[in-house]
């Protein structure tokens, strides 16, 4: 069982389980961890993420923030020195406003439920312009059922390494990784 096989199949399990309703929104996330190679397999694979997640009788989500940094450069009044000039480009905060924004809208949203997974997919379009800590923290209070961050990165010890480039965070959410499950029947 290749890696992918291997993290759609502890989803698969993991999206099974019974849900508790008394939990808090940091609680409520679930971050599924694939090496950043496999970006391209794990989005590929997503219809059987949410195939999963419906069978498990669950509602489902996508919210996908890859063309969120191009959508921001074309429509910013200084696009074209940003063009020109890319070097003197720094990171504004407007890009995560509008990250939590989306996720938000889509947490919110009229098909989600306390039942409902709400995938967040597109973070590696990101990567070096956001924090997805500052993310999560922003967006917790919002999510009725468990929102799922597709995170091409490393887990290791209760630390997140996004893209395995940058320091670790330390979060309180439910790891799902490609390794096998301690759970495996």
């Amino acid at each position: 069982m290749n890696r992918i096989d291997r993290l759609l199949a502890n989803y698969s399990r993991q999206v099974a389980l019974p849900w508790s309703t008394n939990m808090a929104g940091k609680q409520r996330v679930w971050f599924a961890v694939y090496p950043p190679d496999e970006e391209r397999r794990v989005r590929a694979r997503l219809p059987q993420f949410e195939a999963a997640t419906l069978g498990a009788g669950h509602g489902w989500t996508t919210v996908d923030l890859t063309g969120l940094l191009p959508e921001w450069l074309g429509a910013h009044d200084y696009r074209e020195g940003i063009f020109a000039e890319p070097e003197y480009f720094t990171v504004s905060i407007e890009i995560e406003d509008l990250a939590v924004d989306r996720v938000r809208l889509a947490c919110t949203g009229e098909d989600v439920t306390a039942d409902s997974v709400v995938a967040v997919t597109g973070l590696a379009a990101l990567f070096d312009f956001m924090r997805v800590s500052s993310l999560i923290e922003r967006v917790e209070d919002s999510v009725l059922g468990r929102l799922l961050i597709m995170f091409p990165g490393e887990y290791a010890g209760h630390i997140y390494r996004f893209m395995a480039a940058r320091d670790g965070f330390n979060y309180m959410a439910v790891p799902i990784t490609s390794t096998t499950s301690f759970i495996d029947p």
